[in-house]
């Protein structure tokens, strides 16, 4: 059987390079829908390894752990970089495709509002944006139920003997993680003795990674619609230019920044 897989069969490009649509006849609308198509396989495979790691975070086996956030890392840097291919795109040639758009939009990925809920930026509000959207909505429910990466993570802290506030141990999963005294004293505490809590370091550090490269994909993103549409209102109903400098002030981590300025 496997003498008849050729590299077209094996990665099914039939139905992947068939997949653009194309409706308003816009040269350029060739490079919108394939940046968006392969953004959208990026995060299939951050969803892939976020999923893994967080499981051997609760499992307290945390070197295959930091292989797959590395790997997340690498590829939110490939997230990044489409805003660079996007921006290409000149006001002009984005008037002739946004008619075609209806009220499709970025706000409106599952996948992305899942890297958000798997990282600890939780608002229940976001899960009927995808009701129609196969069965995200229930897996997007499911995942407010369950502990974030970094919820995670500071249950890990606590077993290993750091005193954690039962209010962060036992609180709301669904809604947004608040900073917490206990938790940066808990960092605080492995970043200044490395050597003593190593693993622990490391994982923190991995998560920095993960916060920093969101929050660039997030500035490339609002620079890139401000460049293109400047301060029109989003295709999907939102006030663009302003809620992407909304969002870009929510931290998933809070502690592991403040933390740099408490040692």
């Amino acid at each position: 059987m496997a003498n008849t897989v050729t590299y077209s069969s094996y990665l099914d490009l039939d139905k992947i390079l068939a997949a653009q649509h194309l409706g308003s006849g816009a040269h350029d609308e060739m490079l919108f829908i394939v940046v968006h198509q392969a953004s959208e396989l990026w995060l299939k495979l951050c969803l892939h390894e976020l999923t893994e790691a967080r499981d051997c975070v609760e499992r307290d086996d945390l070197r295959p752990a930091f292989k797959m956030l590395a790997r997340v890392a690498r590829a939110q840097q490939q997230l990044i970089q489409s805003w660079d291919v996007l921006s290409t795109m000149t006001p002009h040639d984005y008037s002739k495709i946004r008619p075609h758009l209806g009220a499709s939009s970025g706000f409106q990925s599952p996948q992305y509002r899942m890297m958000e809920f798997m990282l600890g930026g939780r608002d229940e509000k976001h899960i009927g944006l995808h009701r129609k959207t196969g069965d995200w909505a229930d897996r997007l429910a499911h995942e407010v139920t369950r502990d974030s990466l970094y919820d995670s993570a500071i249950r890990l802290l606590a077993r290993r003997g750091f005193a954690i506030d039962s209010s962060v141990t036992e609180r709301d999963l669904s809604g947004p993680y608040l900073h917490n005294p206990s938790v940066e004293a808990a960092w605080a505490a492995i970043y200044r003795d490395p050597q003593q809590y190593w693993d622990l370091y490391e994982l923190a550090e991995k998560l920095v990674d993960l916060e920093y490269h969101f929050q660039r994909w997030r500035f490339g993103h609002l620079k890139t619609v401000e460049r293109i549409i400047g301060f029109k209102r989003g295709t999907g109903g939102t006030p663009g230019v302003p809620y992407l400098e909304g969002v870009l002030k929510q931290a998933f981590f809070p502690e592991l920044l403040s933390v740099r300025t408490a040692i």
